[in-house]
């Protein structure tokens, strides 16, 4: 029996799928397309598509272990209820579910309260699931980075509440943690959630800052405008999404993204290590540029 990794190829998906292979675990990887990606020896690929119900039957037939990842579409809601009834259907009962943090919290944004849905039928049916809520993903920047360093302007309006931002190297060994803690266990493991932040909350002027210490110039926070912020995201993709982020990046400013006092400490204890910081995050990204 396998570990079936859901969004095997993308950035999240595919350390996650080199960490269980590293750790010697039997993996099983869903793609849409075979051979798209290069993964490391124990990974057997199984083609299927969440909204393809045989492909998905199929590939959960031999699994044991599920980690969930649904991309931000517009049926995000309908995968994950598809994927997580086909997995019960199965006889899973050890699975890992990546939502997002404060998915309760911001009510009017569209992914969010797809993943807290999500979170509620996995509560309501009983589901034995570790339930991953991530902050902001420093990888983000890589989609911002040009314009920093070309223009001296951070432009995501993150705003001044605070957002502890995580590395997606962080998000991607908690889950290897967690995947192998399941899947090694004798039986089904009570639910837990677990809150995925940075160890420092930033805000749109310190990021600027580290910025500026990085590259040796000046570069200068953009502000607060939401609506620019949208435009200019529906200028590279469709505009459900980019009125989406705008909305995220709203309630960010209102709420921020931070998680309770010893949080921080509790997920060094399951990495073993510190938590990348922004500082070294940013520094890793001038140094390769």
């Amino acid at each position: 029996m396998s570990i079936l990794v859901t969004g095997a190829t993308g950035t999240l998906g595919s350390l996650i799928t080199h960490g269980l292979a590293s750790a010697g675990a039997d993996v099983t990887a869903l793609v849409r397309t075979r051979g798209k990606v290069a993964f490391p020896d124990g990974v057997t690929e199984v083609v299927g598509d969440l909204t393809d119900v045989p492909s998905i039957r199929a590939a959960l037939a031999s699994a044991r272990t599920l980690f969930l990842l649904n991309a931000v579409t517009p049926d995000e809601v309908t995968q994950a209820l598809i994927a997580l009834n086909l997995a019960r259907e199965a006889g899973i009962e050890r699975i890992v579910y990546l939502s997002v943090i404060h998915a309760d919290r911001f009510t009017n944004v569209p992914h969010f309260t797809g993943k807290h849905t999500v979170e509620r039928m996995i509560e309501s049916l009983g589901i034995p699931a570790t339930i991953l809520r991530p902050a902001y993903f420093m990888q983000n920047e890589f989609m911002v980075q040009k314009t920093i360093q070309d223009h001296g302007v951070y432009p995501m309006p993150i705003g001044a509440a605070g957002v502890a931002m995580i590395d997606a190297r962080d998000i991607a060994e908690i889950a290897v943690a967690e995947l192998l803690r399941r899947d090694r266990a004798p039986s089904a493991l009570d639910t837990v959630t677990l809150d995925l932040v940075g160890p420092q909350a930033v805000t749109g002027a310190s990021v600027a800052k580290v910025w500026s210490t990085a590259l040796g110039r000046e570069v200068i926070y953009a502000g607060d405008d939401v609506a620019a912020f949208e435009a200019q995201m529906a200028a590279f993709g469709p505009s459900w999404m980019a009125y989406d982020m705008r909305l995220m990046m709203a309630g960010i400013q209102t709420f921020g993204m931070q998680a309770t006092e010893g949080t921080v400490a509790r997920l060094e204890a399951i990495l073993g290590h510190p938590m990348r910081t922004y500082e070294d995050f940013v520094g890793e990204l001038t140094t390769k540029g």
